[in-house]
């Protein structure tokens, strides 16, 4: 088996997509595997699942530079990616992308499997690299014969975190009870003086990984993006 992080990870790395798991599909877990199946009545065709991030700044610079505008750039600009990677890289092989799509696969789930996702109060994932600046991008079924991907090591940053200074740092007290509190936060986010319209106060506050912080204008686009969709159904 060839290993996936010595074959061919430049045009991935070169977009930003960064961060890659490959599993093999016959060492899932029973409920990830499920899932997958449910999404894919052809998954016999495939005997890996690739996981796709970004981590930094870099993937914001690529989707600038790749010119696209559209509603939803970073799935668009990720979806490119990953099919000119496929038909460059490896011509050969079969693959179905399953997300960005309908599927109803927890990415958590896979990114604790993949040692980059641990729990924080925010309830997203924080890894001891890049803190809470990754994301998920893309979720891939293909027929190759990676090396499976062991999990990354690091444990969890925010067990060691005496001052929580992202609770401290919520100006809606939204952590106030060590957790985070959808609603409180959603009401705050909505109010016109609001300090977190188009940020995280508690997330930027966060000292893990803050030289991989987003930059203003990734960081905006996300959270106005949430901002939209907590006014039209909250």
């Amino acid at each position: 088996m060839e290993a996936f992080q010595t074959f061919e990870r430049a045009m991935l790395d070169g977009a930003g997509l960064n961060r890659h798991a490959v599993f093999d599909l016959d060492a899932l877990p029973a409920a990830v595997a499920a899932s997958v199946r449910a999404s894919c009545p052809d998954i016999e065709r495939y005997r890996q699942l690739i996981l796709i991030g970004h981590g930094g700044r870099r993937m914001w610079q690529a989707l600038q530079e790749s010119g696209i505008d559209s509603d939803d750039p970073i799935d668009d600009f990720t979806l490119a990616t990953v099919r000119a990677w496929f038909s460059q890289c490896l011509p050969q092989q079969r693959f179905e992308i399953l997300y960005p799509g309908p599927a109803a696969i927890g990415l958590q789930t896979l990114g604790s499997l993949a040692g980059w996702h641990h729990p924080t109060p925010l309830r997203i994932g924080i890894d001891h690299q890049w803190g809470t600046w990754f994301a998920y991008r893309a979720l891939v079924l293909a027929d190759t014969s990676f090396e499976a991907s062991q999990p990354e090591a690091g444990g969890a940053a925010c067990d060691s975190c005496a001052g929580k200074v992202c609770i401290a740092h919520c100006p809606a007290g939204a952590l106030a009870g060590g957790q985070f509190d959808f609603g409180t936060c959603a009401a705050y986010r909505k109010q016109a003086d609001s300090l977190c319209q188009s940020t995280c106060l508690a997330r930027v506050a966060c000292p893990v990984g803050s030289q991989h912080r987003y930059c203003d204008a990734q960081i905006a686009h996300s959270y106005a993006r949430s901002l939209q969709a907590i006014k039209r159904f909250y």
